[in-house]
């Protein structure tokens, strides 16, 4: 089972492009709707409302009068804590019904306007989000659904800004143009990703990558590493010490195969294979390394022995986890060359053409260990230039 958080401000057309993923066949989890069913006429959830908020916001028909609700709330932060506290407890609750009565492969959406403000993103695979303009989402309020200007521009306001959503997002779906264009974007979407990536993960099966291209930074990279950082730590819980962004796309300036490494450290390589199978189901499927029987690991890096190894169901982002013993010869060795490759601009250039050199000998070979390999020497005669920049800098690793 895929689980896909939707998101979007109000007016940005999330609603239809759930509606075109239902199409699809998508198992859709609509907190919206979800929140009014916990509060129906009759139900446990609109007592406790009334019995909080008193009588006087039950409409002649028995149901929530929500005007009157959102007149109480909406400027008063501990009246809407407290609705909150009534409502969010039961939708969570119905939505885990939901989802556990799903089928094993099924792609569940679950469409969360706040799934930004709530800080939801790393509790999914997939995050998705639904954007238009400002300027035109005010349009469509005032237009569509015959809101007053301010009142659309003031609920637009008091929601996350657009930089906060395309920082969460692993999927933006532009819905600036056409409902037919929105369409064409979500049919895309499912599947050239969301299809691929519910099989992968039901199966623990890592994407595969392609032979190794040098492209130029891409500013995107550092947001990518920070999302699958988060999940990964959410995963990790206490046997995680932290998780790093590793390699060369976490070098500013370097051009690099678009492929984002990620270190995490454990106290032990038996908290490490503890974490296994919950990795996987965050969508970070182990992947082998050296043993007796796989005598050539994927990752041949100088401390194989001493990590376990993941990678990403997601065909939409190829990522390489680094599972390692915090102190451990190769966590500190990865560490010192990305913070000695940031700070040694020489070092950088001489770096380059060694991955240029690597990436032409590979070819069309799309074996990461043979990529690696060819660029092992140069560590090993580099190593000795870091530990001096380590000395002469003062430099320490995150755990000191």
């Amino acid at each position: 089972m895929l689980r896909v958080g939707l998101t979007g401000g109000i007016g940005s057309g999330k609603s239809t492009a759930a509606r075109r993923l239902v199409e699809h066949g998508a198992v859709l989890v609509d907190s919206d709707a979800l929140a009014r069913e916990v509060v129906a006429a009759g139900s446990e959830g609109l007592a406790e409302i009334v019995e909080t908020f008193g009588p006087e916001l039950l409409g002649p028909d028995g149901e929530l009068d929500r005007p009157k609700m959102a007149s109480v709330v909406f400027a008063d932060p501990a009246a809407r804590d407290r609705l909150n506290a009534i409502v969010h407890p039961r939708v969570r609750r119905r939505s885990d019904e939901l989802i556990a009565a799903a089928p094993a492969d099924a792609i569940v959406v679950q469409d969360i306007p706040l799934l930004v403000e709530g800080r939801m993103s790393a509790f999914f695979p997939l995050v998705v989000v639904v954007h238009a303009d400002a300027e035109e989402r005010v349009r469509r309020l005032v237009g569509s659904r015959g809101m007053p200007e301010a009142d659309a521009r003031s609920r637009i306001a008091a929601q996350a800004d657009d930089d906060a959503r395309r920082a969460a997002a692993d999927v933006l779906l532009d819905n600036s143009g056409t409902p037919d264009e929105l369409s064409a974007a979500v049919d895309e979407l499912w599947a050239r990703r969301l299809v691929p990536l519910e099989e992968n993960l039901r199966l623990r099966r890592v994407a595969p990558g392609g032979p190794p291209r040098l492209v130029d930074p891409d500013p995107q990279w550092p947001a990518q590493a920070a999302r699958a950082a988060a999940r990964i730590a959410l995963v990790a819980g206490e046997h995680g010490l932290g998780v790093e962004h590793i390699g060369s796309t976490a070098v500013p300036g370097l051009p690099a195969n678009d492929v984002i490494d990620l270190q995490l450290a454990v106290r032990s390589l038996d908290d490490a294979d503890a974490l296994a199978g919950a990795l996987g189901e965050a969508g970070f499927p182990a992947r082998p390394t050296i043993t007796q029987d796989n005598p050539k690991p994927i990752d041949p890096d100088p401390a194989h022995w001493r990590k376990r190894y993941h990678g990403s169901a997601d065909p939409g982002r190829v990522l390489h986890l680094h599972v390692r013993e915090a102190g451990s010869a190769g966590w500190r060795y990865a560490l010192l060359f990305r913070d000695w490759l940031r700070a040694d601009e020489a070092a950088r250039a001489e770096y380059l053409g060694v991955k240029r050199q690597a990436e032409r000998r590979c070819g069309d070979d799309s074996d990461a260990g043979r990529y690696v390999e060819l660029k092992e020497p140069w560590f090993d005669a580099a190593l000795p230039r870091a530990e001096r920049w380590a000395t002469e800098s003062g430099w320490r690793s995150p755990l000191g």
